[in-house]
């Protein structure tokens, strides 16, 4: 690096340092506030963050890199956007305002150039693992193969070491043969409520080394180097390596003068070291104990260039939390914001003129040579690297089923139709599984499209003829990834390859599979891959109690209400196989899509934005209907519900359910055909479409769109008012309770509302009163003096 390179380095981490907290100053004490409550912002996080930040971007990334940035280092970002002309001065003036710059950096609601949202802690971290993996993946294929190879870097607070999913996606990194990523830790020692325990990262640091990563320790700025070749240097140096993080962090607090005593008492008189300290005045004392490795943006730069391999590196940056600032080393300074006065203060400090805080180049003098260097920046040469690929065409998707099939085998049967085929569809089809690949009826697929690995692998039991239906043939070409037993790992996988048409340029198809119980244990990188607007199709199979043998710990009950409540995630729990090769003929093209978010009036869903998928099934086989005498039902499939057995004008009773719960409603219903009078029976595929696209049809009439009618106000306005409903789902209730509201209907919710047991499907649908006896008892509540029963062996 040229003297004048390092000088254009120092002079944008002071700019940094200046606009991401005059950013946060303005949002907290200058912008005009209408409830008084704080603003936030995180200063001291920002502030330890900044050469770092600095060096990184400005001297060590190239276009291919991608950056998960430390959720409480989103001002540090911004600002830098801001110098580089894609953030707006307007969003900067409105941080954390409604439609300014967001509190964590965002893909989907900052305007800059976002490479992956962060904000739930740690997994910020992960998602850049498993995005070298994707890329790794796409590169090893005849279509990805001119891909430009780049680092997935993370920037990592050391609290968030604390998060468990970090060490799961270490081990499933070195499983997968990790390169290209780099987790760089801001290591403050300071956390949300205190500083970190002594010795902690010595214990963290041999796990790196245990998984294969190469770890670099960055500890001693350019100054203390420089000091520690004085006389008496070797003696400063083992003070401050036995210096607890606690007196390190209130020594810096207090200043140079304190940081004299401190030192002078512990040393004594000895001469050289005396000298060393007595030769500097107090503000140059402090500045010679807080240039950490992590503060000296020349150090920085150095050491990211001495990194030449493509191996995973960590490097355990160490800083001062709010390095630089009038509250630097305080340890209540994670929430905390200067006050008026030291804001004042440190202006004056830090030579802003009054009237020019928001000014891009205040305080440079050489603004044109400045800005030659930004504009010769390599990471930022090609702009904003947002990147597009073609919309892959849907092959027709039919299922001749047996007479008996559960949804779970029809997934299986359609992807390995799929498997056979030479669709480019088929071709960027990418499936993984922690560990449930066979139980989850993706071996067929696996068996013909095989596993990807970066280098071929043998299957021992095929060398040896040993017979086995799986067939475990690791190979470049491989279109399955095998994960452990980790639910996190799944999406967080899923998201990286959700959003590979845009880090990349090239477009996959991820189809994630597991046990829909455990959907729970990764709910968080769920919520995270969908607030990324990831694209991909989720399975969660077997589902409910009809796992009966398995018990309450592997049966679901609340996953059809997180399907509902997921933004950018379409839930669907079909029963039948025709729905489900419907649905995901459909859901391969929504995946897809990228269009305007207005309402499609015909529902009044935003299909047209596109977004994820879930598909809840089961293992329970499911009598299939036969060859339906009409096609509209195909379309209902889609939307979330069509009748099944339309209600006659005088209709009594509807009983309506979702999943595979439906052989008990048809039974139940033809039991009580003749007794009650045009009963009707709503096949309900997607409890979650429908409540979506009632929602919104309200929210338009509220807003004078008086003719908004969303699908399941059109299937249910001609229900007779005195028509009841029962609802039924194995899951809770509440998935179908709300259908009595569309019209006002008097509804009778079933389904399961605690943990289940071991038992046949017979003995837990009896349990929960899900099976057709209970739903004919609760429609025999309904008007006293009717009854009647039906027995499951009675042909209907």
């Amino acid at each position: 690096m040229t003297p004048t390179d390092a000088a254009h380095l120092k002079t944008l981490e002071d700019r940094l340092l200046w606009l991401s907290h005059w950013m946060i100053h303005h949002a907290n004490h200058i912008r005009p506030k209408e409830d008084g409550i704080k603003v936030g912002g995180h200063q001291a996080s920002s502030a330890s963050m900044v050469s770092i930040m600095t060096a990184l971007y400005f001297s060590a990334l190239k276009p291919a890199d991608r950056v998960a940035v430390k959720p409480h280092a989103s001002p540090i970002f911004h600002a830098m956007q801001y110098l580089m002309g894609n953030q707006t001065l307007d969003k900067m003036k409105n941080f954390r305002g409604f439609g300014g710059v967001q509190s964590y950096p965002s893909r989907t609601k900052d305007v800059d150039d976002v490479d992956y949202s962060t904000g739930s802690v740690g997994l910020g971290v992960a998602i850049t693992a498993f995005g070298s993996i994707v890329q790794d993946y796409i590169s090893a294929k005849s279509w990805g193969n001119d891909l430009t190879l780049g680092r997935n870097v993370a920037l990592v607070g050391d609290a968030e070491l604390d998060e468990g999913n970090v060490y799961e996606a270490l081990q499933e990194g070195w499983k997968n043969d990790l390169r290209n990523c780099w987790w760089i830790i801001d290591y403050n020692r300071q956390s949300l409520d205190g500083v970190v325990r002594e010795g902690l990262f010595e214990r963290i640091e041999k796990i790196f080394e245990a998984f294969g990563w190469n770890v670099i320790r960055v500890k001693y700025g350019a100054l203390q180097r420089a000091a520690f070749l004085e006389a008496g240097g070797e003696a400063l140096r083992a003070w401050i390596d036995a210096c607890p993080n606690q007196q390190y962090s209130a020594l810096t607090y207090q200043g140079g003068a304190v940081w004299r005593k401190r030192l002078m008492d512990d040393l004594g008189d000895q001469g050289a070291v005396t000298a060393l300290i007595e030769k500097r005045s107090d503000d140059d004392l402090a500045a010679l104990m807080e240039n950490l490795g992590g503060n000296c943006v020349s150090t920085m730069a150095d050491v990211f260039a001495s990194v030449t391999d493509d191996r995973p590196t960590c490097f355990l940056a160490y800083t001062i939390k709010g390095w630089g600032t009038p509250i630097a080393g305080h340890k209540d300074n994670h929430g905390g914001l200067m006050t008026k006065n030291q804001m004042a203060d440190w202006q004056k400090r830090m030579g802003v003129p009054d009237g020019e805080e928001w000014d891009k180049f205040a305080t440079v003098a050489d603004t044109a040579g400045l800005q030659n260097f930004l504009d010769k920046t390599p990471f930022f040469a090609e702009g904003l690297r947002r990147y597009s690929d073609d919309v892959l065409p849907v092959p027709a998707i039919a299922l001749s089923s047996d007479r008996e099939i559960s949804t779970q085998m029809a997934f299986g049967k359609i992807l390995d139709d799929l498997s056979k085929g030479d669709s480019d569809l088929a071709e960027r089809i990418v499936t993984m599984s922690p560990d449930v690949t066979g139980t989850t009826n993706l071996g067929p697929w696996v068996n013909r499209r095989k596993l990807f690995a970066r280098k071929a692998q043998a299957d021992a039991f095929i060398e040896h003829r040993i017979p086995s239906t799986a067939k475990w043939e690791f190979t470049p070409d491989g279109q399955h990834i095998e994960l452990g037993i980790a639910e996190m790992n799944l999406f967080l996988l899923l998201g990286a390859a959700g959003l590979s048409h845009s880090l990349f340029g090239k477009r996959l198809i991820p189809i994630g599979t597991l046990y829909d119980p455990f959907v729970v244990r990764g709910l968080d990188a769920l919520n995270y891959a969908c607030y990324q607007d990831a694209r991909f199709m989720v399975v969660g199979t077997p589902s409910g109690v009809t796992l009966a043998p398995e018990g309450g710990a592997h049966q679901s009950i609340g996953t059809p209400l997180i399907g509902m409540s997921q933004d950018g995630l379409a839930a669907f729990e079909p029963a039948f196989a025709d729905e489900l090769a419907t649905i995901m003929e459909w859901a391969f093209g929504y995946l897809q899509r990228d269009g305007a978010g207005d309402p499609d009036e015909r529902t009044w869903l935003r299909d047209e934005t596109g977004g994820s998928v879930y598909l809840r099934l089961s293992t329970n086989p499911v009598e299939q209907p036969g060859k339906r005498p009409d096609e509209d039902w195909r379309q209902g499939a889609i939307d979330g519900a069509y009748w099944l057995r339309k209600p006659g004008p005088n209709c009594e009773v509807v009983i309506a359910y979702q999943g595979a719960i439906a052989p008990e409603a048809i039974r139940a219903a033809g039991a009580i055909a003749e007794h009650r009078r045009d009963i009707g029976v709503l096949a309900v595929t997607s409890a979650d479409r429908l409540n979506a696209g009632w929602t919104a049809a309200q929210r338009a009439r509220a807003h004078g769109q008086f003719e908004a009618m969303s699908h399941v106000e059109r299937l249910m306005q001609t229900l007779p008012r005195h028509c009841k409903l029962v609802t039924v789902i194995d899951g809770h209730p509440a998935t179908l309770s709300w259908l009595g509201s569309v019209h006002g209907h008097q509804t009778i919710p079933l389904g399961v509302e605690h943990f289940g047991q071991t038992g046949t499907i017979n003995d837990l649908y009896r349990h929960f009163g899900i099976e057709a006896d209970s739903i004919i008892g609760k429609i025999n509540g309904l008007t006293p003096g009717r009854s009647m029963a039906v027995s499951r062996n009675e042909p209907q």
